[in-house]
């Protein structure tokens, strides 16, 4: 973490703003776990599909970029996959261009529900994402006063 320059004293705002912003990104992440409940889903599942279908440049992703994305072990990332695809929503594919690397894909079934949710959480995005802009543009003019 870069060291900051010795601070001026924080003032009550500091802390408030703060406070918004997480407050503001907890309800997004709550909607979110919602909305993946609803649509069958549990939220560590569909965070997975969207870190294999978003992921840049290609729509597949190794267990251990899987691992990276979701900030957890290989070996649980690992058992991620295995459930996810016992359930259809992912399949397991050997690379064409490396026979040591497996490619984990959403199946079509797994790519419906993932639209259907994004959905979703575009509509709510633009209902939160000003607000949440406000407070990062804030935040940073009040950190680059200081």
């Amino acid at each position: 973490m870069p060291k900051r320059k010795q601070a001026a004293q924080l003032k009550k705002e500091d802390y408030e703003l703060l406070s918004e912003f997480r407050y503001r990104l907890r309800r997004f992440l709550g909607f979110s776990e919602s909305a993946a409940i609803e649509h069958g889903l549990t939220p560590q599942q569909y965070q997975s599909m969207l870190s294999i279908h978003g992921f840049p440049g290609r729509d597949w992703v190794t267990v251990g970029e899987l691992a990276e994305r979701m900030q957890i072990e290989h070996h649980s990332a690992g058992g991620l996959v295995r459930r996810m695809q016992s359930v259809g929503l992912v399949k397991k594919e050997v690379s064409p261009d490396d026979r040591r690397v497996m490619q984990i894909r959403l199946t079509e079934s797994g790519l419906n529900v993932l639209n259907k949710l994004i959905r979703v959480h575009q509509d709510e995005l633009g209902l939160v994402g000003p607000k949440l802009i406000g407070l990062i543009k804030e935040a940073t003019l009040q950190s680059n006063k200081q």
